[in-house]
Protein backbone atom coordinates (compact mmCIF):
# COMPACT_ATOMS: atom_id res chain seq x y z
CA UNK A 1 0.00 0.00 0.00
CA UNK A 2 0.66 3.10 -0.76
CA UNK A 3 1.73 5.54 2.26
CA UNK A 4 2.16 9.04 1.95
CA UNK A 5 1.61 11.68 4.84
CA UNK A 6 -0.91 13.80 4.48
CA UNK A 7 -0.11 17.59 3.43
CA UNK A 8 -1.82 20.33 5.43
CA UNK A 9 -4.62 22.05 3.94
CA UNK A 10 -3.59 25.10 1.64
CA UNK A 11 -5.51 28.68 1.34
CA UNK A 12 -6.23 29.67 -2.14
CA UNK A 13 -7.65 32.89 -3.31
CA UNK A 14 -11.64 34.00 -2.31
CA UNK A 15 -11.99 31.00 0.06
CA UNK A 16 -11.16 28.29 -2.05
CA UNK A 17 -9.18 25.54 0.15
CA UNK A 18 -7.10 22.44 -1.60
CA UNK A 19 -7.00 19.36 0.44
CA UNK A 20 -6.69 15.74 0.29
CA UNK A 21 -9.64 13.99 -0.89
CA UNK A 22 -11.96 12.48 1.40
CA UNK A 23 -14.15 9.07 1.81
CA UNK A 24 -17.04 12.02 2.02
CA UNK A 25 -16.19 14.17 -0.77
CA UNK A 26 -16.70 10.52 -3.09
CA UNK A 27 -20.00 11.71 -4.40
CA UNK A 28 -19.19 14.89 -4.67
CA UNK A 29 -16.30 14.28 -7.17
CA UNK A 30 -17.68 11.53 -9.15
CA UNK A 31 -20.97 14.08 -10.28
CA UNK A 32 -17.50 17.17 -10.96
CA UNK A 33 -15.98 13.86 -12.98
CA UNK A 34 -19.15 13.03 -14.34
CA UNK A 35 -20.44 17.08 -15.70
CA UNK A 36 -16.80 17.65 -17.43
CA UNK A 37 -15.68 14.10 -18.64
CA UNK A 38 -17.53 11.12 -18.82
CA UNK A 39 -20.16 9.12 -16.21
CA UNK A 40 -17.51 5.89 -15.77
CA UNK A 41 -14.97 8.45 -14.52
CA UNK A 42 -16.82 8.38 -11.58
CA UNK A 43 -16.24 4.66 -11.16
CA UNK A 44 -13.10 4.85 -11.83
CA UNK A 45 -12.51 7.51 -9.19
CA UNK A 46 -13.89 5.26 -6.84
CA UNK A 47 -11.76 2.51 -8.28
CA UNK A 48 -8.74 4.62 -7.39
CA UNK A 49 -9.63 5.90 -4.18
CA UNK A 50 -10.91 2.94 -2.58
CA UNK A 51 -8.20 0.56 -3.40
CA UNK A 52 -5.68 -0.69 -0.89
CA UNK A 53 -2.65 0.28 -2.99
CA UNK A 54 -3.91 3.69 -4.21
CA UNK A 55 -6.58 5.03 -1.60
CA UNK A 56 -7.57 8.61 -0.69
CA UNK A 57 -3.99 10.15 -0.29
CA UNK A 58 -3.59 9.83 -4.49
CA UNK A 59 -6.59 12.09 -4.76
CA UNK A 60 -7.10 15.44 -4.17
CA UNK A 61 -9.64 18.50 -4.33
CA UNK A 62 -10.28 22.00 -4.14
CA UNK A 63 -13.29 22.97 -2.26
CA UNK A 64 -15.52 26.43 -2.02
CA UNK A 65 -17.38 25.13 1.12
CA UNK A 66 -18.98 21.77 1.20
CA UNK A 67 -18.73 21.91 -2.64
CA UNK A 68 -15.86 20.09 -4.86
CA UNK A 69 -14.88 22.55 -7.50
CA UNK A 70 -11.47 20.52 -9.26
CA UNK A 71 -10.11 17.74 -8.49
CA UNK A 72 -6.88 15.29 -9.80
CA UNK A 73 -5.63 12.18 -9.07
CA UNK A 74 -2.14 10.89 -8.74
CA UNK A 75 -1.24 6.73 -9.84
CA UNK A 76 2.14 5.21 -8.64
CA UNK A 77 3.77 3.70 -11.71
CA UNK A 78 6.99 2.13 -13.27
CA UNK A 79 8.80 3.15 -16.16
CA UNK A 80 11.59 1.07 -17.51
CA UNK A 81 14.48 2.20 -19.63
CA UNK A 82 16.80 -0.74 -20.29
CA UNK A 83 17.25 -2.46 -17.18
CA UNK A 84 16.39 0.11 -14.74
CA UNK A 85 13.16 0.87 -13.34
CA UNK A 86 12.05 4.18 -12.42
CA UNK A 87 9.90 4.89 -10.09
CA UNK A 88 7.07 7.28 -12.07
CA UNK A 89 3.99 9.09 -11.22
CA UNK A 90 0.50 9.55 -13.69
CA UNK A 91 -1.64 12.48 -12.99
CA UNK A 92 -5.39 11.48 -14.00
CA UNK A 93 -8.72 12.61 -13.79
CA UNK A 94 -8.35 16.11 -13.46
CA UNK A 95 -11.34 18.31 -14.21
CA UNK A 96 -12.70 21.79 -13.14
CA UNK A 97 -16.21 23.15 -12.20
CA UNK A 98 -17.25 25.38 -15.02
CA UNK A 99 -17.78 28.19 -12.63
CA UNK A 100 -14.18 28.25 -11.52
CA UNK A 101 -12.06 27.57 -14.57
CA UNK A 102 -9.24 30.30 -15.07
CA UNK A 103 -8.31 30.81 -11.28
CA UNK A 104 -5.51 28.46 -10.98
CA UNK A 105 -6.90 25.70 -9.75
CA UNK A 106 -5.35 23.13 -11.62
CA UNK A 107 -2.29 24.75 -11.92
CA UNK A 108 -2.38 24.45 -7.93
CA UNK A 109 -3.41 20.63 -8.07
CA UNK A 110 -0.55 19.70 -10.07
CA UNK A 111 1.85 21.66 -7.64
CA UNK A 112 0.35 18.81 -5.10
CA UNK A 113 0.64 16.16 -7.61
CA UNK A 114 4.26 16.64 -8.03
CA UNK A 115 4.87 17.44 -4.75
CA UNK A 116 3.17 14.36 -3.36
CA UNK A 117 5.18 12.20 -6.42
CA UNK A 118 8.03 13.68 -5.24
CA UNK A 119 7.68 12.40 -1.80
CA UNK A 120 6.14 8.84 -3.01
CA UNK A 121 10.34 8.73 -4.68
CA UNK A 122 8.80 9.31 -8.16
CA UNK A 123 11.74 10.54 -10.44
CA UNK A 124 9.54 11.24 -13.64
CA UNK A 125 6.32 11.54 -14.45
CA UNK A 126 4.19 10.68 -17.34
CA UNK A 127 0.95 11.27 -18.68
CA UNK A 128 -1.51 11.35 -21.51
CA UNK A 129 -3.42 15.08 -21.72
CA UNK A 130 -4.78 17.61 -23.54
CA UNK A 131 -2.25 19.47 -26.61
CA UNK A 132 -0.30 21.54 -25.16
CA UNK A 133 -1.57 22.39 -21.65
CA UNK A 134 0.39 20.13 -19.96
CA UNK A 135 3.34 21.71 -21.26
CA UNK A 136 2.33 24.94 -18.91
CA UNK A 137 3.15 22.25 -16.21
CA UNK A 138 6.83 21.11 -17.23
CA UNK A 139 5.80 18.14 -19.41
CA UNK A 140 7.38 17.85 -22.77
CA UNK A 141 6.28 15.46 -25.06
CA UNK A 142 8.31 12.74 -25.52
CA UNK A 143 7.18 8.94 -26.19
CA UNK A 144 5.54 8.16 -29.47
CA UNK A 145 2.07 6.86 -29.14
CA UNK A 146 1.51 3.17 -31.59
CA UNK A 147 -1.00 3.77 -34.48
CA UNK A 148 -4.36 2.46 -34.74
CA UNK A 149 -5.15 0.87 -38.08
CA UNK A 150 -7.80 -0.23 -39.59
CA UNK A 151 -8.81 -4.16 -39.99
CA UNK A 152 -9.07 -4.76 -43.51
CA UNK A 153 -10.19 -8.54 -43.07
CA UNK A 154 -10.74 -10.85 -40.18
CA UNK A 155 -8.12 -13.94 -40.31
CA UNK A 156 -9.45 -16.91 -41.61
CA UNK A 157 -10.74 -19.87 -39.21
CA UNK A 158 -13.24 -22.20 -38.56
CA UNK A 159 -15.24 -22.25 -35.53
CA UNK A 160 -15.43 -19.11 -32.48
CA UNK A 161 -12.25 -18.81 -31.40
CA UNK A 162 -12.27 -19.29 -26.98
CA UNK A 163 -12.26 -15.64 -26.31
CA UNK A 164 -13.62 -14.95 -23.15
CA UNK A 165 -13.70 -11.83 -20.67
CA UNK A 166 -11.43 -11.67 -18.23
CA UNK A 167 -11.66 -12.23 -14.30
CA UNK A 168 -9.34 -11.60 -11.88
CA UNK A 169 -7.63 -15.23 -11.61
CA UNK A 170 -6.68 -13.76 -15.48
CA UNK A 171 -4.31 -11.44 -14.08
CA UNK A 172 -0.96 -13.39 -14.27
CA UNK A 173 -1.23 -14.92 -17.44
CA UNK A 174 -2.21 -11.47 -18.73
CA UNK A 175 0.40 -9.98 -16.85
CA UNK A 176 2.89 -12.29 -18.09
CA UNK A 177 1.91 -11.91 -21.86
CA UNK A 178 2.12 -8.24 -21.21
CA UNK A 179 5.67 -8.39 -19.75
CA UNK A 180 6.70 -10.82 -22.78
CA UNK A 181 5.26 -8.33 -25.34
CA UNK A 182 7.40 -5.52 -23.65
CA UNK A 183 10.69 -7.26 -23.74
CA UNK A 184 11.51 -6.54 -26.90
CA UNK A 185 11.19 -2.85 -26.39
CA UNK A 186 13.97 -0.09 -24.55
CA UNK A 187 11.31 1.90 -22.56
CA UNK A 188 8.23 0.02 -21.24
CA UNK A 189 5.55 0.96 -19.05
CA UNK A 190 3.71 -1.69 -17.52
CA UNK A 191 -0.04 -1.53 -15.85
CA UNK A 192 1.02 -1.83 -12.00
CA UNK A 193 -1.43 -4.54 -9.79
CA UNK A 194 -3.69 -2.07 -8.88
CA UNK A 195 -4.43 -0.91 -12.48
CA UNK A 196 -4.83 -5.11 -13.71
CA UNK A 197 -7.78 -5.22 -10.67
CA UNK A 198 -9.23 -1.67 -11.66
CA UNK A 199 -9.67 -2.63 -15.43
CA UNK A 200 -11.33 -5.62 -14.86
CA UNK A 201 -13.97 -3.10 -13.01
CA UNK A 202 -13.64 -0.04 -15.23
CA UNK A 203 -16.15 0.20 -18.04
CA UNK A 204 -14.19 2.28 -20.34
CA UNK A 205 -12.59 -0.84 -21.94
CA UNK A 206 -12.67 -4.88 -21.36
CA UNK A 207 -10.33 -6.76 -20.97
CA UNK A 208 -10.54 -10.75 -22.89
CA UNK A 209 -8.18 -13.70 -22.99
CA UNK A 210 -7.67 -16.38 -25.09
CA UNK A 211 -7.48 -20.16 -24.21
CA UNK A 212 -5.84 -22.85 -25.69
CA UNK A 213 -6.04 -26.34 -23.54
CA UNK A 214 -7.08 -24.38 -20.80
CA UNK A 215 -3.65 -21.75 -20.53
CA UNK A 216 -4.34 -18.31 -21.40
CA UNK A 217 -2.55 -17.72 -24.97
CA UNK A 218 -3.69 -14.44 -26.02
CA UNK A 219 -4.95 -11.02 -24.10
CA UNK A 220 -6.29 -8.09 -25.62
CA UNK A 221 -8.45 -4.56 -24.30
CA UNK A 222 -11.05 -3.46 -26.42
CA UNK A 223 -13.40 -0.77 -26.54
CA UNK A 224 -17.06 -0.67 -26.28
CA UNK A 225 -18.60 -2.12 -29.68
CA UNK A 226 -20.69 0.73 -30.66
CA UNK A 227 -20.41 1.36 -34.12
CA UNK A 228 -16.87 -0.10 -33.99
CA UNK A 229 -14.36 -1.27 -31.66
CA UNK A 230 -10.86 -0.69 -31.07
CA UNK A 231 -8.45 -3.79 -30.03
CA UNK A 232 -5.44 -2.28 -28.08
CA UNK A 233 -2.95 -3.79 -25.71
CA UNK A 234 -2.80 -6.92 -27.53
CA UNK A 235 -0.16 -9.79 -26.63
CA UNK A 236 -0.33 -13.63 -27.53
CA UNK A 237 2.18 -16.79 -27.08
CA UNK A 238 2.53 -17.10 -30.75
CA UNK A 239 0.75 -16.13 -34.41
CA UNK A 240 -1.84 -18.41 -34.52
CA UNK A 241 -3.06 -17.29 -30.94
CA UNK A 242 -2.76 -13.49 -32.33
CA UNK A 243 -5.10 -14.55 -35.02
CA UNK A 244 -7.44 -16.20 -33.10
CA UNK A 245 -7.55 -13.13 -30.73
CA UNK A 246 -8.12 -10.75 -33.84
CA UNK A 247 -11.00 -13.34 -35.28
CA UNK A 248 -12.54 -13.04 -31.94
CA UNK A 249 -12.59 -9.37 -31.55
CA UNK A 250 -13.67 -8.81 -34.99
CA UNK A 251 -16.88 -11.34 -33.79
CA UNK A 252 -17.77 -8.40 -31.29
CA UNK A 253 -18.30 -5.91 -34.04
CA UNK A 254 -19.29 -7.83 -36.84
CA UNK A 255 -20.94 -4.16 -38.89
CA UNK A 256 -17.67 -2.74 -37.86
CA UNK A 257 -15.17 -0.70 -38.19
CA UNK A 258 -12.00 -2.72 -36.22
CA UNK A 259 -9.50 -0.74 -35.44
CA UNK A 260 -6.21 -2.60 -34.14
CA UNK A 261 -3.46 -0.76 -32.40
CA UNK A 262 0.50 -2.19 -33.43
CA UNK A 263 2.91 -3.11 -31.20
CA UNK A 264 5.64 -2.90 -33.95
CA UNK A 265 8.29 -6.01 -33.27
CA UNK A 266 5.63 -8.18 -31.00
CA UNK A 267 3.80 -11.87 -31.82
CA UNK A 268 0.60 -9.82 -33.13
CA UNK A 269 2.23 -7.14 -35.05
CA UNK A 270 3.93 -9.73 -36.94
CA UNK A 271 1.04 -12.20 -37.37
CA UNK A 272 -1.39 -8.91 -38.19
CA UNK A 273 0.82 -7.74 -40.75
CA UNK A 274 -1.21 -8.95 -43.95
CA UNK A 275 -5.05 -8.00 -42.15
CA UNK A 276 -4.44 -4.51 -41.47
CA UNK A 277 -4.11 -1.28 -43.45
CA UNK A 278 -1.11 0.53 -43.26
CA UNK A 279 -1.24 3.93 -43.71
CA UNK A 280 1.34 6.44 -43.31
CA UNK A 281 1.11 8.61 -39.73
CA UNK A 282 -0.07 11.55 -40.78
CA UNK A 283 0.26 13.71 -37.53
CA UNK A 284 2.58 13.07 -34.27
CA UNK A 285 1.13 11.41 -31.03
CA UNK A 286 3.23 11.28 -27.96
CA UNK A 287 2.96 10.57 -24.18
CA UNK A 288 4.18 13.70 -22.38
CA UNK A 289 7.02 13.32 -19.70
CA UNK A 290 7.70 15.62 -16.86
CA UNK A 291 11.37 15.08 -15.28
CA UNK A 292 11.43 17.04 -12.27
CA UNK A 293 14.97 17.16 -10.85
CA UNK A 294 17.73 16.28 -13.99
CA UNK A 295 20.56 15.01 -11.69
CA UNK A 296 18.60 12.93 -9.99
CA UNK A 297 17.51 11.19 -12.71
CA UNK A 298 20.50 11.10 -14.53
CA UNK A 299 21.94 9.28 -11.78
CA UNK A 300 19.10 6.82 -11.71
CA UNK A 301 20.51 6.06 -15.32
CA UNK A 302 24.02 6.21 -14.64
CA UNK A 303 24.61 1.96 -15.08
CA UNK A 304 22.53 1.95 -18.24
CA UNK A 305 24.94 4.53 -19.84
CA UNK A 306 27.73 2.56 -18.69
CA UNK A 307 26.48 -0.54 -20.08
CA UNK A 308 25.85 1.81 -23.30
CA UNK A 309 29.21 2.89 -23.36
CA UNK A 310 31.17 -0.85 -22.28
CA UNK A 311 28.52 -2.69 -25.13
CA UNK A 312 29.66 0.02 -27.62
CA UNK A 313 32.93 -0.54 -26.64
CA UNK A 314 33.25 3.44 -27.17
CA UNK A 315 36.18 5.22 -25.15
CA UNK A 316 34.69 8.68 -23.13
CA UNK A 317 38.87 9.24 -22.99
CA UNK A 318 39.93 10.88 -19.84
CA UNK A 319 36.99 13.93 -19.33
CA UNK A 320 34.03 13.72 -17.68
CA UNK A 321 30.51 13.46 -19.17
CA UNK A 322 29.07 16.56 -19.63
CA UNK A 323 25.12 17.25 -20.25
CA UNK A 324 24.30 21.28 -20.24
CA UNK A 325 20.92 22.31 -20.32
CA UNK A 326 22.53 25.52 -20.92
CA UNK A 327 20.51 27.03 -17.45
CA UNK A 328 22.43 24.47 -15.63
CA UNK A 329 24.61 21.70 -16.34
CA UNK A 330 25.47 18.32 -14.69
CA UNK A 331 28.65 16.50 -15.05
CA UNK A 332 29.43 12.81 -14.53
CA UNK A 333 32.47 11.48 -13.82
CA UNK A 334 34.26 8.43 -15.80
CA UNK A 335 36.41 6.25 -13.91
CA UNK A 336 37.60 2.82 -14.56
CA UNK A 337 34.69 0.94 -12.78
CA UNK A 338 31.88 2.87 -14.04
CA UNK A 339 30.14 6.59 -13.65
CA UNK A 340 30.46 8.43 -10.61
CA UNK A 341 27.84 10.20 -9.13
CA UNK A 342 26.19 13.51 -11.28
CA UNK A 343 27.65 16.29 -10.07
CA UNK A 344 25.56 19.39 -10.60
CA UNK A 345 26.39 22.99 -12.18
CA UNK A 346 25.31 26.58 -12.88
CA UNK A 347 24.72 28.13 -16.20
CA UNK A 348 26.57 26.75 -19.34
CA UNK A 349 25.95 28.27 -22.82
CA UNK A 350 28.81 26.54 -24.83
CA UNK A 351 29.22 22.88 -23.38
CA UNK A 352 30.89 22.16 -26.89
CA UNK A 353 34.91 23.92 -25.03
CA UNK A 354 34.24 20.78 -22.47
CA UNK A 355 33.30 18.16 -24.70
CA UNK A 356 29.96 18.34 -23.86
CA UNK A 357 26.97 18.14 -25.33
CA UNK A 358 24.34 20.72 -25.12
CA UNK A 359 20.27 20.01 -25.01
CA UNK A 360 17.75 22.69 -24.61
CA UNK A 361 15.61 21.67 -21.16
CA UNK A 362 12.41 20.90 -23.09
CA UNK A 363 14.12 18.16 -25.62
CA UNK A 364 15.80 15.99 -22.10
CA UNK A 365 12.25 13.59 -21.88
CA UNK A 366 12.54 13.54 -25.66
CA UNK A 367 16.23 12.57 -25.27
CA UNK A 368 15.89 10.17 -22.41
CA UNK A 369 12.87 8.37 -23.45
CA UNK A 370 12.40 9.09 -26.91
CA UNK A 371 12.27 7.68 -30.62
CA UNK A 372 15.07 10.04 -32.18
CA UNK A 373 18.05 9.89 -29.58
CA UNK A 374 20.81 12.43 -30.29
CA UNK A 375 21.23 11.83 -33.45
CA UNK A 376 18.15 12.91 -34.67
CA UNK A 377 17.36 15.50 -32.36
CA UNK A 378 20.40 17.12 -33.62
CA UNK A 379 18.75 16.92 -37.16
CA UNK A 380 16.00 18.32 -35.63
CA UNK A 381 16.64 20.96 -33.09
CA UNK A 382 19.48 23.62 -33.20
CA UNK A 383 20.07 23.42 -29.47
CA UNK A 384 20.79 20.00 -29.29
CA UNK A 385 24.35 19.06 -29.85
CA UNK A 386 27.57 17.56 -28.96
CA UNK A 387 31.37 18.42 -29.48
CA UNK A 388 31.61 14.50 -29.29
CA UNK A 389 28.99 13.18 -31.56
CA UNK A 390 30.22 9.61 -31.62
CA UNK A 391 30.13 9.16 -27.53
CA UNK A 392 27.32 11.07 -26.88
CA UNK A 393 24.98 9.41 -29.66
CA UNK A 394 26.08 6.25 -27.70
CA UNK A 395 24.94 7.04 -24.47
CA UNK A 396 21.51 8.77 -26.03
CA UNK A 397 20.46 6.39 -28.88
CA UNK A 398 16.72 6.39 -30.65
CA UNK A 399 14.60 4.25 -28.22
CA UNK A 400 11.77 1.71 -29.19
CA UNK A 401 9.04 2.34 -25.86
CA UNK A 402 5.36 0.50 -25.46
CA UNK A 403 3.26 2.33 -22.57
CA UNK A 404 0.55 0.59 -20.74
CA UNK A 405 -1.82 3.16 -19.39
CA UNK A 406 -4.98 2.87 -17.41
CA UNK A 407 -6.85 5.05 -20.07
CA UNK A 408 -6.33 4.71 -23.91
CA UNK A 409 -4.99 7.28 -25.58
CA UNK A 410 -6.86 6.27 -28.59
Amino acid sequence: MTTTASAAPVSLADGLVLREARPQDLDRIGALLTARGEPADALDHRLVAEDPDAGWSSCAVVVDGDRVVSTATLLDESLRVGGVQLPAGQVELVATDKEYEGRGLVRALMGWAHARSAARGHVVQAMIGIPYFYRLFGYEYAIDMPQALALRTPPPGAGAPALRAAGPADIPAMAALQDAAQERFDVAMPHSAACWRWLLEHEASALWVLERAGAVVATGRTTPPDGGVLLAEAAARDEEAARQLLRGVAALAPEGPVRVVDRPGTVTSAAWREFLEHEPREQAEQYYVRVPDVAVLLDRLRPLLWQRLTAAGADPGDRDIVVSTFGAHYRIPVRAEGLGAVVTGGPMQGPRAVGGAGVAPDQLPALLFGPHGLAGLTRLRPDVYAAREELFRTLFPPLTADVLSFYLPF
